[in-house]
């Protein structure tokens, strides 16, 4: 058996300003990479208490980094060099996510956002307000693969469960306020997930592959800043709302900014 974990940074225990995110400085944030990398191990370590001969990949889905991929034991490291490798899931039993963080806009979510802290105020997909979780789980779905796990703050797991109802969380933080949560400690976050990912990979035929949004795709992206006038210009496949907001109609999901 082999399976997808899909890591981000912001979700993890200990982890709730972003200073510790969205820097480039390794110094800054090595606390919160050596965190995500122990989870992602105790992730792996619950999938083989039940599948001791899973094989088990991990890419890292943190813009500037968030893996240390040094300190992985018994997992395959995919880079950030290799993008959207969710949309080749042929051969995986099931996805996985760890790290995880709620989407934009989310009351007293830590760190929310959807994609870009800084550029995108919310994706929407057959009128339904989506973020990073919901649109890869679909992806993930249209090919037949189910999500069956989320480790992340506990509003991100409430997200979770919205789009996937029977998925297994586990929430490493609680939060009240964009920078703000009460976190479970570190070692207890690990055990936790080995705990969470058991009772998730015990139960994969309970938990269906999320497919409730069908093509036709209609999707729109608002932004904070303006778009210019020149890149809207190279863009003829978006039709642009107004000058912050774009819409796309598709029958493929590839077409998609996920």
């Amino acid at each position: 058996m082999k399976f997808f974990i899909l890591t981000d940074l912001e979700g993890v225990a200990g982890t709730d300003s972003f200073t510790q995110t969205r820097t480039s400085d390794a110094s800054m944030k090595e606390s919160s990479m050596r965190q995500l990398t122990r989870e992602v191990n105790a992730c792996a370590e619950g999938i083989r208490a039940v599948y001791p001969d899973a094989a088990v990949d991990a890419w890292d889905g943190h813009g500037n980094g968030g893996l240390l991929p040094e300190e992985l034991i018994g997992v395959t490291y995919i880079g950030r060099k290799q993008p959207k490798p969710y949309y080749h899931l042929d051969g995986y039993t099931a996805m996985l996510f760890v790290g995880q963080h709620a989407m934009a806009g989310t009351i007293d979510a830590p760190l929310n956002h959807t994609y870009s802290s800084l550029g995108i105020m919310y994706y929407r997909l057959n009128d339904v307000f989506i973020g990073e979780f919901g649109a890869r789980a679909l992806v993930a779905g249209m090919q037949g693969v189910p999500t069956i796990f989320l480790a992340g703050d506990d509003k991100a797991a409430l997200e979770a469960k919205m789009f996937v109802p029977e998925i297994e969380t586990v929430a490493t933080k609680a939060g009240n306020g964009v920078e703000r949560a009460d976190h479970l400690d570190p070692a207890e976050s690990c055990e936790r997930i080995r705990e969470g990912t058991i009772r998730a990979v015990r139960r994969i035929g309970d938990i269906p592959p999320f497919t409730a949004l069908r093509p036709p795709y209609r999707f729109e992206a608002r932004h904070f800043a303006p778009f210019g006038q020149d890149w809207m210009a190279k863009r003829p496949d978006l039709t642009f709302i107004d000058e912050r907001t774009y819409s796309i109609e598709t029958e493929d999901l590839n077409e998609l900014p996920f």
